[in-house]
């Protein structure tokens, strides 16, 4: 039985670990030829061949490492923007090379990678773009995610900017926004804390589902976005956040 996503090709930034890795997993299960990159080269080696998947090692900032990369790897079907960086704290606490940081990997990234792969989307007049958001953006103010929220914001607007222009000619562009999933960026942003086991009593106590999410909850709605099943849907942003904003 073919599976939902068979004869598509897929790229994934930020595919070595997380909800990346999940989605590179979930896409070469269901059918599709997937490419996963990272800019750690240790964290592809065991997905290199894994249901057909290929890896290469990307920094999503670089234009010139997107454009060769696309080249390279040449029309697919969908896209999956993953690549970014948690910066905790207040506008007080972010430096503006915090901020340039964040732009850079939050959303700039989304920028080159889009715009090195789109022209091939809109030859074929067919293509699935999927943008990571978060529920802290436009949808939800949180506490210490100043500029980690006002770039995930900037991400909706990319994305329905994209959705917008693009809609009569086969390209759709959506997000989705997740609440807290249990990762390995979160194991390594509680570790930080000096109570780590406070800290994520904490960031559950935050989820009115009383626990936190699993990568397996966020890919369902990806393989969602990245089939035929969405092609009525563009310009979302799709919470996947345990209830955070009932």
């Amino acid at each position: 039985m073919a599976g939902r996503l068979a004869g598509k090709v897929a790229f994934i930034t930020a595919a070595g670990q997380g909800i990346g890795r999940g989605a590179a997993l979930a896409f070469a299960r269901e059918g599709a030829k997937v490419w996963a990159s990272d800019i750690n080269p240790k964290a592809l080696a065991d997905l290199e061949g894994r249901d057909g998947i290929r890896s290469c090692v990307l920094d999503a900032t670089d234009e010139a490492a997107v454009a060769r990369t696309a080249a390279e790897v040449g029309t697919i079907d969908v896209l999956f923007n993953c690549a970014g960086f948690v910066h905790h704290g207040t506008i007080l606490d972010c430096t503006p090379k915090d901020w340039e940081f964040s732009l850079n990997l939050n959303v700039k990234s989304m920028y080159l990678v889009t715009r090195a792969f789109l022209p091939g989307m809109l030859a074929q007049k067919r293509g699935s773009i999927i943008n990571m958001s978060s529920i802290a953006s436009s949808a939800k103010g949180l506490p210490n995610r100043f500029v980690y929220g006002t770039t995930k914001a900037a991400v909706v607007g990319l994305t329905k900017a994209i959705a917008a222009d693009y809609v009569k000619q086969g390209i759709r562009c959506n997000c989705i926004g997740p609440g807290t999933v249990d990762t390995p960026s979160l194991r390594q942003r509680i570790a930080a804390f000096p109570d780590p086991v406070q800290a994520e009593k904490d960031f559950i106590a935050r989820q009115p589902m009383g626990r936190l999410g699993g990568v397996d909850d966020i890919t369902g709605i990806l393989v969602f976005l990245a089939s035929d099943e969405s092609l009525f849907a563009t310009g979302n942003l799709y919470s996947i956040d345990g209830g955070m904003t009932i």
